[in-house]
């Protein structure tokens, strides 16, 4: 379709802590009249999980802790407190499943050195320490694994691995059948049947477990057998090594409690681990108002409680948190809380709509954490202005035919909404482009960069306050610029970035032509690039059905939508077929929006009188008719103006650049038009019934 060309401009890189897109690329709105949650009830959130194709994040295990003391209790209803953990002390979480124990060691440095050989490979080692007979030993296994075959397969490559395993062992795959030696009416009665059972060289463990009554419970656990066959020898060894105690098959779920020895392989560091054992069993972390904080989630801490269980073969921790809790960590991952109050209250409207739409969208959790979801990154990204703009907001939705709305939202549109058809090719009548032009407002803040051509031909871009006007122009009409400072750097994109490298100076006293001047590439406008044929294509892999070509000679948008978005290119006239518009943007190197142009700086293409056009490339030279008459004008080095003004140098440079704004995929609700429209005084519903259509605002 016909497109008008725009004059790009930039901003500032986009502000620590905002981030983009509320849905991810390749995601999809939820077709209207799905299932939403209640608003008055807590909010599912995967933080880990294997969920198929839907969503995988996994972790081998987990560590916690609290400044205040949290507990580990039954998910069953009026289950009592299984364990109380004190405030400050680590514990560590995992699954019992399959394993590998690889050997037992009388020293701690001696599994841990052989631990490290195993920890850059896929079977990751855990120590663990047993007591027997007044001394430790320390038992060093990897895994977990999803199933026996898996563990026989790590088995397989532990043996190969090179280690220094004592020849009176052998390693052997382990699993998560045990055999109870009994319930105990206390931990010390179950403390002395432990040491009873660990004495006779047998591996045992206390294990805490809620009665039918919700009650907690201990019990002593003998063995971890992979299959019927090794049960049935784990019996025969204790009827052998301890005829005192009569077993049977443990079939409840439970938390085994182990000591764990490997929470860094460079020195000993020793803290309780519960293994989640049990097909079926759910077990919570239960906090205060100070939260769980969970290590490997970066150390983030979260409000209400952490539910852990065994799904796909893999530890699962879902968050269980009040929805208007969760929106406090969600409004402040997503924009600054400096914003004004309006913007901070469209914020949470948005995101609570978007979340009670969601229904079970992940099957174990309504939304996850990242930003496939909605950013959550638990009670650090909390503030009291935007605890305010929750509050006061509480339970208000946006709604269109009596259904919430799925309410999506990006960084910056880059002064107009995406259509629909631009995106995902769906989303009904609440979504349509419209104008944002407060979009800018990201600018606000920003260095201006002039686009420079130095005298020995080279272009960059410098920043507006290392430069001056001389006073002078070119016969052109293009200013003539100076330094103000020695050595100003001059930059191949209008961006400081440390890993690349300035490709010119500047001092005063040197002239330099100012070709345009532009904002400092950031979310509300960029510039990328220039990437070779080599990269696109390596880029491409996968993200669309047609065939390359071995090399791309030429790339062009060919068709826009509604809002300018590109929604087809083609590559050496070809189309590249993607499924759906947005992906463009994955397509190509992880573009910030599809609300782009691309330009080849080692060409130009030139309209002539007959209405032909031709494109020459910086080797070649082209015939123009001046004032002076007919000259021949080279390639490379060449400043050539289109019909807009905008000025440019020709190249020596193979590939293309991407010349773009706005940061996400721009459907609905653009975050930095949502700052602007309240700079402007714009309130909360006035903005969001501009970004979502024939929608009203109300209160679940």
């Amino acid at each position: 379709m016909k497109h008008t060309k725009r004059k790009w401009r930039g901003v500032a890189p986009l502000s620590k802590g905002l981030l983009a897109a509320a849905l991810a690329v390749g995601s999809f709105l939820i077709p209207a009249g799905a299932s939403h949650a209640d608003s008055n009830s807590t909010i599912r959130v995967a933080l880990y999980a294997d969920i198929g194709s839907k969503y995988k994040s996994t972790v081998p295990a987990v560590t916690l802790q609290s400044t205040q003391s949290f507990t580990l209790l039954s998910d069953q209803a009026g289950s009592a407190p299984l364990v109380s953990v004190p405030g400050q002390k680590q514990i560590r979480i995992s699954l019992d499943g399959y394993r590998v124990k690889v050997m037992e060691a009388s020293s701690w440095q001696t599994a841990a050195d052989a631990a490290k050989k195993l920890q850059s490979t896929s079977d990751k080692p855990q120590i663990f320490a047993i007591s027997r007979n007044g001394a430790t030993v320390y038992q060093l296994y990897t895994g977990v694994y999803a199933s026996e075959a898996a563990a026989k397969d790590g088995l397989t490559r532990v043996v190969k691995a090179g280690l220094s395993i004592p020849a009176d062992q052998t390693p052997a795959v382990k699993g998560n059948k045990h055999l109870s030696a009994g319930r105990y009416s206390s931990e010390q009665e179950a403390d002395v049947a432990l040491n009873s059972l660990t004495a006779a060289g047998l591996d045992a463990w206390k294990v805490f477990l809620a009665g039918n009554d919700g009650s907690a419970q201990v019990e002593v656990w003998v063995g971890e057998a992979a299959n019927d066959s090794d049960l049935t020898a784990v019996q025969a060894a204790v009827s052998t090594a301890a005829p005192q105690f009569t077993v049977s098959v443990a079939t409840s779920p439970g938390l085994i409690l182990r000591k764990d020895a490997g929470l860094d392989f460079s020195s000993e560091t020793q803290a309780d681990h519960y293994l989640v054992s049990g097909s079926n069993a759910k077990f919570l972390a239960a906090g205060s108002e100070a939260g769980i904080q969970l290590v490997e989630r970066s150390k983030r801490t979260y409000r209400g409680n952490l539910e852990l269980s065994n799904l796909s073969g893999s530890l699962a921790v879902i968050n269980v948190v009040p929805l208007e809790q969760y929106l406090y960590a969600v409004v402040g991952g997503e924009v600054s809380s400096s914003w004004p109050e309006e913007a901070l209250k469209a914020q949470a409207v948005a995101a609570r709509s978007y979340a009670l739409s969601q229904g079970n969208r992940f099957d174990v959790a309504n939304v996850v954490d990242t930003t496939l979801s909605q950013v959550y990154n638990g009670i650090g990204s909390e503030a009291p202005s935007i605890i305010k703009a929750v509050d006061t907001t509480a339970g208000e939705v946006v709604m269109s035919g009596g259904k919430v709305v799925e309410a999506v939202f990006s960084s910056n549109s880059g002064g107009v909404t995406a259509d629909p058809s631009e995106v995902w090719a769906n989303g009904g009548d609440v979504f349509a482009s419209v104008p944002s032009v407060e979009d800018v407002s990201a600018a606000a803040a920003a260095k201006k960069w002039y686009y420079v051509l130095l005298a020995n031909g080279t272009s960059g871009y410098a920043r507006e306050d290392n430069i001056k006007l001389t006073g002078s122009k070119t016969a052109a009409g293009l200013d003539i610029v100076t330094a103000t400072t020695k050595d100003v750097n001059i930059r191949p994109l209008p961006v400081i970035e440390s890993s690349v490298s300035a490709v010119g100076k500047l001092n005063p006293g040197e002239n330099a032509v100012a070709l345009d001047k532009v904002y400092e590439s950031g979310s509300y406008s960029w510039i990328k690039g220039p990437y070779t044929s080599a990269e696109l294509l390596k880029s491409l892999q996968g993200k669309t059905t047609s065939t390359l070509p071995s090399s791309i000679s030429n790339l062009q948008v060919t068709q826009r939508g509604p809002s300018g978005r590109a929604i087809q290119v083609k590559a050496n006239g070809q189309a590249l077929n993607v499924k759906y518009p947005d992906m463009f943007r994955s397509a190509f190197n992880g573009l910030p929006s599809t609300l782009f142009d691309i330009v080849a700086p080692g060409s130009y293409t030139v309209l002539g009188a007959d209405g032909a056009t031709a494109t020459i490339s910086s080797s070649q030279s082209a015939g123009v008719l001046s004032a002076s008459g007919k000259v021949n004008v080279n390639g490379s080095g060449t400043v050539v103006m289109g019909g807009d003004s905008a000025a440019r140098v020709i190249t020596n440079s193979s590939g293309f650049l991407f010349i773009g704004q706005g940061n996400g995929h721009g459907l609905g609700m653009s975050q930095w038009g949502v700052k602007g429209m309240a700079d402007s005084g714009y309130d909360y519903k006035q903005i969001l019934q501009h970004y979502y259509k024939n929608v009203t605002i109300v209160k679940e």
